[in-house]
């Protein structure tokens, strides 16, 4: 069947729901939702960055010496793979857009390999942490004159990557599902809404990183190496 047919001939798109008049009004409001979401998902993700950098400015020297502990060519590492993903993702919603079912399965597909590695080099990241007993809590080991400090500024990390990985996940999953119907056939130059908000939401993870890799791993690290 050719994608955008309507399968019980009434005229409508089989993607069009009963409560919208036409797909462009249905694509509207599909990313003002998604939108909306992601403002209040600036709102969770900003009360947690002001704490972290109320913390900061009261214990800058805890801030620098945690901040160093983290391995900055890991985290640069997954900040070249998010920013990969980002383009991967354009180029899906962009082959969506255009009709071509292969390209937006390959792209898809191609931006679902980025975030896997990426979350397995945070496995790698996290797996170093408890070894070194940096895992906040009643085995919290640090040998700094910070300590106590520090292992607040280690809270805020693992809460703040946490989440981001947990984001990450559920767009990793979230893409599975628009990589199958893309598979099927089920988008086309007239619907590909569910491509687009997916990418919005991608954007959105990658640009909470691009904030967290600065703030976390770049800490005082030019007048530590200077």
């Amino acid at each position: 069947m050719v994608a955008g047919a309507d399968p019980h001939g009434h005229g409508h798109h089989p993607a069009l729901q009963h409560h919208f008049q036409t797909l462009d009004q249905q694509h509207e409001a599909s990313t003002l939702g998604m939108w909306v979401f992601l403002v209040t998902e600036v709102m969770f993700f900003g009360g947690l960055l002001m704490a972290y950098l109320l913390y900061r400015v009261w214990y800058p020297e805890a801030w620098a010496e945690g901040s160093l502990d983290l391995d900055i060519r890991l985290g640069g590492f997954n900040t070249v793979v998010l920013i990969a993903s980002s383009l991967t993702m354009a180029l899906a919603v962009r082959a969506a857009q255009t009709g071509a079912q292969r390209a937006t399965v390959r792209w898809l597909l191609a931006t679902m390999v980025l975030g896997v590695t990426f979350l397995g080099v945070k496995v790698i990241e996290y797996a170093e942490k408890f070894e070194l007993h940096h895992v906040p809590g009643a085995n919290f080991v640090y040998e700094g004159p910070h300590g106590r400090q520090v292992e607040i500024f280690f809270s805020l990390y693992f809460g703040l990557t946490g989440l981001h990985a947990l984001h990450m996940i559920i767009g990793v999953g979230l893409l599975s599902v628009i990589t199958w119907m893309a598979s099927r056939g089920r988008f086309s130059t007239e619907w590909y809404t569910p491509v687009e908000i997916s990418g919005l939401y991608w954007h959105f993870v990658d640009i909470v990183w691009i904030f967290l890799f600065p703030l976390l791993y770049l800490v005082d690290r030019a007048h530590h190496f200077a």
